[in-house]
């Protein structure tokens, strides 16, 4: 794609088009707010910028950030923008071994971790970075140097290496390119119709794709807004929304379900116009969740590697158990194992085609023999599971959720569906256990509704005999207290399996 932007290149329009328009507020722990112009924001970025290459920060160089949302997080991502270089952004609530490995694998320069965890940061850095301290909860202070204007950069230059969450297996590192992080800010803001004046409500961690994509580049392509929460807060996110002023915001299923299990009731002063929430949620649910939020919500479907959503539901008539339609500027279809097309109702493999490095992502981290494998024809197999229906596509799981039982095949989605469906379950997963006979059969994870009434193992069994066939029926359920996630809410089924 010849004349790609980049999102340096976006960030600096932005500020030229408005340096007074609002662009951050950020609320802390404590409750307190703290707010930045454009213009404002765009000196914290130059000053961030000048501490950065005062450490040796060069175009091509690594940044390693291990913070939860914080100013000093934006400024960093924004000045690494500015000087070609890349962020790898890493959840820093993770062990001292798993910082470790992340630092190990990108030879970043210089390693920003919260002064909480500084001991552990410092042991998993040892001495291969070096460490800033950062109050994740105060001004950003700890990257205040001379400001300097930054490098040339090119559209197809790494901004950050995201390590995946791990749900199925060990992490690899996604390469992002500049160009990516303006391409999803430029569709996510054509697709939820962002205006200059809209204010994006950030509650999910910016280390993950879907706060970086979805909210943030599209704020920024639009000149519009965000409200940076420091953590999600399940009982206050309503009043968050309000008091912030927040037209938009994203979310997945689990902590809109979170939410509804703290008895959120209608807040007024509520504005907001528009959700993005991806994974699905029941019927009920979601009547009720629209009630609350005083919009539809608009389910969507991406990944870190496909960059925007490349699936969302239209704003007019969402379907709320539907990944969506093909999302305005990106290309998606169904593939069978043999690589043919899926015809209408047959469920395929989610497939998206783009250009590395400007609409899909540009590779796997030192991994030409994985990259290469997750391409067949140009087109990125997803290694999710849908089938489609009048232009909307519906999810049926991940290749590894097909149990093969005695010789059929049974998705272990429809499994959770009909467990979720329960009025005393609030979540559900199923995994596969290997079985001698049938050579692995369905196994159900369960947790209960706060405050429904008390349901055993044996009467859940009972719901699923009378609505499911004997092949997809959980040979066993446990009630647990809550499910292993990644920190965005993901359920880890590996860890189930175990």
């Amino acid at each position: 794609m010849s004349g790609a932007a980049t999102f340096a290149g976006r960030w600096a329009e932005a500020v030229a088009a408005g340096r007074d328009r609002p662009f951050l507020a950020f609320e802390a722990p404590s409750g307190a707010v703290t707010a930045w112009t454009y213009g404002e924001f765009d000196d914290v970025v130059a000053r961030a910028a000048g501490a950065l290459a005062s450490m040796g920060v060069r175009k091509g160089a690594a940044v390693h950030v291990a913070l939860t949302n914080c100013p000093t997080f934006v400024a960093a991502w924004l000045a690494a923008a500015r000087l070609g270089a890349w962020i790898v952004p890493s959840d820093p609530g993770s062990t001292a071994p798993e910082l470790a490995g992340h630092i190990t694998r990108t030879c970043p320069v210089v390693g920003l971790c919260g002064a909480a965890r500084a001991d552990a940061y410092t042991e998993a850095a040892a001495g291969r970075a070096a460490v800033i301290e950062v109050d994740e909860a105060g001004p950003v202070v700890a990257l205040a140097g001379a400001p300097v204007a930054g490098d040339v950069v090119a559209p197809r230059d790494r901004l950050a290496v995201m390590f995946t969450s791990g749900t199925t297996s060990a992490p690899k590192g996604v390469e992002v390119t500049q160009a990516n992080y303006a391409f999803a800010g430029d569709v996510m803001a054509a697709a939820a119709a962002l205006r200059a004046d809209d204010r994006q409500l950030v509650v999910l961690p910016l280390f993950h794709a879907n706060a970086q994509y979805y909210p943030f580049a599209s704020a920024i392509s639009a000149g519009a807004s965000v409200a940076l929460v420091h953590a999600f807060s399940a009982s206050r996110f309503l009043e968050q929304a309000a008091r912030h002023g927040a037209t938009c915001a994203s979310l997945f299923a689990a902590p809109m379900r979170m939410i509804l299990a703290r008895g959120a009731a209608p807040v007024e002063g509520l504005r907001l116009r528009h959700v993005w929430y991806a994974q699905n949620v029941t019927g009920e649910q979601y009547d009720t969740l629209a009630g609350l939020f005083g919009c539809r919500p608009r389910q969507l479907y991406g990944m870190t590697e496909t960059i925007p959503a490349v699936l969302s539901n239209r704003a007019l008539a969402p379907v709320p158990d539907s990944m969506g339609v093909p999302t305005l500027g990106c290309e998606v279809a169904l593939r069978a194992a043999d690589g043919g097309p899926v015809p209408d109702g047959e469920t395929g493999e989610v497939v998206v085609r783009g250009e590395p490095g400007v609409t899909v992502f540009a590779g796997y981290l030192d991994d030409p023999v994985t990259t290469e494998a997750s391409f067949i024809d140009g087109w990125f197999r997803t290694g999710d599971l849908a089938h489609r229906s009048d232009g909307r596509y519906f999810f049926d799981g991940r290749r590894s959720d097909v149990l093969k039982v005695a010789g059929e095949n049974v998705s272990v989605v429809e499994v959770e569906a009909v467990l979720s469906e329960h009025p005393s379950v609030l979540e559900a997963a199923v995994v596969g256990e290997p079985d001698p006979i049938r050579d692995e059969v369905p196994v159900g994870f369960v947790v209960l509704q706060p405050g429904a009434a008390a349901v055993s193992t044996g009467e859940l069994l009972q719901w699923c005999e009378s609505r499911l066939a004997k092949a997809k029926r959980p040979v066993r359920i446990d009630i647990v207290d809550e499910l292993p996630r990644t920190s965005v809410g993901k359920i880890r089924k590996f860890l189930l399996k175990r």
